[in-house]
């Protein structure tokens, strides 16, 4: 099997390859360390890939976005979303954008290899934590917290706000005018019940939603 690793974390890259050793079937041939090289691999119709084993903390867009280009570029690639946020915060958003599965960064060596054997079946992968958190959302004995409450467009922007980007540069980034990410921001502390770009910060940082 043909992986790539996207996490622009050295450290991280090194530590998965050494944990997907154990499986000489699995081989990480392609890595990037950011949206934008992740992208420009994925559209690439040589670039052989099996697995996207991707983080969603990278530094100039938010992995969500590279996951939304594989699904139109390469909808059978299998995608494992492993990040550092909690699953009960990002696991649905991620599962309903097309993920094959979610794991924590935080998982033991062998979780990721159940994992993507788990994949390698056809299934989807979540643990047993998410699955009893998922439980609880369905029958409704969970409160939504504001972020889920956006879409996914003002997801992304509300991530880029609260690492600190200007609305020009979001533009810019999301080749959009800077009037409608304007929209969008107003949109986002609205329906989150936050009034200033610090409190977005703030809240981000305190769900674990940006590092």
């Amino acid at each position: 099997m043909k992986i790539m690793l996207v996490d622009d974390h050295p450290v991280v890259r090194q530590g998965i390859r050494l944990m997907l050793a154990a499986d000489p079937s699995l081989d990480v041939c392609l890595e990037a360390t950011n949206a934008a090289s992740a992208i420009d691999i994925l559209r690439r119709p040589n670039a052989e890939i099996d697995l996207l084993i991707l983080d969603l903390n990278l530094p100039d867009q938010n992995g969500f976005v590279v996951l939304q280009e594989s699904v139109r570029h390469r909808p059978s690639l299998m995608v494992l979303i492993m990040s550092i946020q909690p699953e009960e915060h990002m696991a649905v958003r991620a599962l309903k954008l097309g993920a094959s599965g979610y794991l924590s960064k935080e998982a033991a060596p062998d979780e990721l290899l159940k994992a993507i054997a788990t994949l390698q079946r056809g299934r989807k992968y979540i643990s047993p934590a998410l699955a009893e958190w998922l439980a609880l959302d369905v029958s409704g004995h969970r409160e939504g917290l504001p972020h889920e409450r956006l879409s996914e467009r003002e997801y992304q922007v509300f991530c880029l706000l609260s690492a600190g980007k200007a609305i020009s540069e979001i533009a810019e980034s999301m080749s959009r005018s800077p009037t409608t990410i304007s929209t969008y921001r107003s949109r986002i502390l609205r329906k989150m019940g936050i009034a200033t770009n610090a409190g977005l910060t703030q809240y981000a940082l305190q769900h674990a939603l940006i590092r």
